[in-house]
């Protein structure tokens, strides 16, 4: 907490209005923070506590700005847990967030598409999730003063936000999935098996981050959104391998879409 206190002020020697929409923004989805105005950049490697992503596409800085009007922070970049510095370092940059005190989270990331309704390059209104990581960052001490040792779940991801994101992309003619996102450790891609068991288990949608995150907001009281790029077919649906190259390109087919999308619903969030 010692370490989260000094880089809440690292940060707040560089940045005078505190934010109070936080994004999270995954791989190649980083080129959002162009829709910023007055931009404030801070590399991650300058804040305590705040850890590096050692991952193509995750850019590895906090840009500060404002969107609509509103003041908004986004991660350029996220740690993975399969980086190896475990959930708390995952979680970190998070905390970080709410301790700077965001209201609301607007959490992305790229994914590999489950349901065979959807294809790639399809963005996604996560409606729910499955955590099938074996990992939970609320683990251990538990410190009542941010959030109660058994957190409810029902209602993770904000129904209201969540109408707001399908209204602007009926607006913006954009096509707009929903449905449910699990969440594997990684760095391996899920087997075929695997994404037959997740479609089973009621996913439509899996990847290697978002939850652990999610969970640490939502313990904290932050109201989230989640979108998902679809960025491939899950293995096995398509008879072809997987490459990371792909989830960059078609995070970048999309970005102008992904960019109109979060910027309205910035605008439109109360």
């Amino acid at each position: 907490m010692i370490q989260h206190s000094q880089a809440v002020k690292t940060i707040l020697k560089q940045v005078s209005n505190p934010p109070k929409i936080g994004l999270i923004l995954g791989s190649g989805l980083g080129d959002f923070v162009e829709a910023f105005e007055d931009t404030v950049v801070i590399d991650y490697k300058d804040i305590p506590g705040f850890g590096t992503s050692t991952v193509k596409g995750h850019e590895g800085h906090l840009v500060f700005g404002t969107v609509g009007g509103k003041n908004v922070v986004a991660m350029q970049g996220r740690i993975h847990y399969y980086e190896g510095k475990g959930i708390d370092s995952v979680v970190a940059p998070v905390k970080i967030l709410c301790d700077l005190g965001i209201e609301k989270l607007i959490v992305t990331n790229a994914c590999g598409a489950v349901n065979t309704d959807f294809k790639p390059g399809d963005l996604m209104l996560i409606r729910d999730h499955i955590n099938f990581s074996g990992q939970n960052p609320l683990i251990g001490p538990n410190d009542e003063a941010m959030g109660p040792r058994f957190l409810d779940m029902t209602y993770t991801y904000s129904k209201q936000m969540g109408e707001i994101a399908k209204t602007v992309a009926k607006a913006q003619g954009l096509t707009l999935q929903e449905g449910v996102y699990m969440f594997f450790t990684g760095p391996t891609y899920e087997t075929p098996a695997e994404v037959r068991m997740a479609r089973i288990l009621g996913a439509d949608a899996c990847g290697m981050s978002t939850v652990p995150e999610v969970i640490v907001a939502r313990h904290r009281g932050v109201e989230i959104l989640g979108i998902s790029c679809c960025t491939n077919m899950a293995a096995g649906i398509l008879d072809q391998p997987l490459d990371h190259k792909e989830v960059i390109a078609v995070s970048a087919q999309i970005k102008d879409d992904f960019k109109k999308l979060i910027s309205a619903v910035i605008e439109e969030v109360k």
